[in-house]
């Protein structure tokens, strides 16, 4: 059976069911499968069976160890990612489940949505270097990358995303630093996936980490690496992101949370381009073209002092803005179009529930328009998504562009609009509706009547 190339199946092995059952509840979302293995054997049997692309392998299990079962899995899967999970914050198991090959550990009681965060980076790094090894038993000896054929994958022609495609094709082929800014959920990770498939380094797959997921000293073992003794618990050597970086692009999302400490060693790198790992006197000298993002004002971070005036110089060279989906409403009905196409194609949004979306002010952007939609999908009657599907928050005209809004509505506007919140709030229960109103049903289902969405319904 084929299946789309952005549908990820995902294995999640876990000896405590209430884990097993959360990670299957939160993690699953139409491209992304989970299946659930309850110790080593039962895994090893769905390796069998499943092509998985990201694996989350619990350390500690009845009838194995997850490290050894690692390596089974590696043998077993072509780039499968595989992230460990442990009950026990040590260092050692931390050192040792990295050496072994996972690309990420966590540990218990873990962050949601940190795990999801790592899930979706897993995927795309397993899923560049399948590329590139095709890529490599497919070449005939041209080594040239094309690019201007690449599908953009950009969405929506406001003379806002326009010019953030001109900035991305003269920036992509160059090896200057891009400093990508805006608020959380506007499509910065988009667009360094743009910048880096349109780079002159797009054979090699992008290295991606989140500034703000680890603390000082764990972050500057992830980025500079360390050599065996240079900490209680390094008992080997292990590669940092810098150097696994080399020839090709790392993206350091969040940048803005990075610690001062490790902000001076990476300005180094860039001033340089040589590092240190930690407790080792020689420098490695890597090339490397950085690729940052962030959500925070710099400049008055920089003024704060909680970030390097030198380094927010360095790294400000090339700067892309993205503005927050308010600001770019008309991009809304063909994001909304393109969630559908890849959730429930057949889907239809109602005039009202468009109206609805297109008067909210998003303060989630475009990753909260994409969480609506897929919400109003698994509420949607005969695949329609009407005003009765979308969060309360929508429906409250407190939220809507005051000057968009007329200075009075009628009184019948009003009614339908409380009527809708009460229904949405009681779950279309009518009886409760009803109380709720101080009115009788029958004076209720005579005016859900002269609302279309319900005598649609009704009829």
């Amino acid at each position: 059976m084929t299946r789309s190339e952005d549908q990820i199946n995902v294995l999640v092995v876990d000896d405590e069911k209430h884990i097993r059952r959360l990670l299957e509840k939160e993690l699953s979302t139409p491209r992304r499968r989970i299946t659930t293995a309850g110790g080593a054997q039962a895994a090893l049997s769905a390796v069998r069976k499943t092509r998985f692309d990201v694996i989350i392998l619990d350390i500690m299990l009845p009838d194995g160890n997850g490290i050894e079962l690692m390596a089974r899995f590696q043998e077993e899967i072509l780039a499968v990612q595989i992230i460990l999970i442990t009950g026990y914050a040590d260092v050692d198991d931390a050192v040792l489940s990295m050496k072994a090959g996972a690309c990420d550990y966590i540990t218990k009681p873990f962050d949601l949505d940190r795990l999801e965060q790592v899930v979706e980076t897993a995927f795309q790094r397993g899923r560049g270097y399948k590329r590139e090894l095709l890529r490599h038993q497919g070449s005939q000896g041209s080594g040239s990358t094309e690019t201007a054929g690449l599908p953009d994958q950009m969405i929506g022609h406001s003379k806002a995303m326009d010019e953030i495609r001109f900035l991305i094709r003269k920036a992509a082929p160059t090896n200057v630093p891009i400093l990508i800014t805006g608020e959380s959920g506007t499509g910065k990770n988009v667009i360094a996936r743009e910048l880096h498939a349109r780079s002159l380094r797009s054979n090699i797959p992008m290295l991606t980490k989140n500034c703000a997921t680890l603390q000082e000293e764990l972050m500057r073992s992830e980025l500079f690496g360390y050599c065996k003794g240079a900490f209680t618990g390094a008992e080997a050597s292990r590669e940092g992101l810098l150097s696994m970086a080399h020839e090709g692009t790392l993206f350091l999302d969040e940048i803005g949370d990075l610690s001062v400490g490790v902000q001076a060693s990476l300005l180094r790198v860039m001033e340089n381009q040589t590092f240190r790992p930690v407790g080792d006197k020689n420098e490695t000298r890597v090339n490397i073209r950085f690729i940052f993002a962030t959500n925070r004002e710099l400049k008055k971070a920089v003024a704060k002092g909680e970030f390097n005036q030198a380094l927010f110089h360095r790294l400000n060279v090339f700067t892309i803005n993205t503005l927050p989906l308010r600001k770019r409403k008309e991009e809304i009905p063909v994001l909304v179009e393109h969630f559908i196409g890849k959730l429930k194609p057949n889907c239809k949004v109602s005039k009202n529930a468009m109206t609805l979306l297109m008067g909210y002010d998003w303060p989630g952007n475009v990753r909260e328009l994409h969480n609506v939609i897929e919400r109003g999908i698994i509420l949607s009657d005969n695949m329609v998504i009407t005003e009765r599907c979308l969060p309360l928050e929508l429906l409250d005209t407190s939220s809507r562009d005051k000057e968009e809004a007329p200075l009075f509505a009628s009184l019948k506007e009003v009614e339908k609009k409380h009527i809708l919140l009460v229904m949405a709030h009681v779950g279309n229960n009518r009886s409760k509706a009803a109380e709720l109103l101080g009115i009788s049903r029958k004076t209720l289902y005579r005016k859900l009547a002269d609302i279309p969405e319900y005598a649609q319904m009704d009829a």
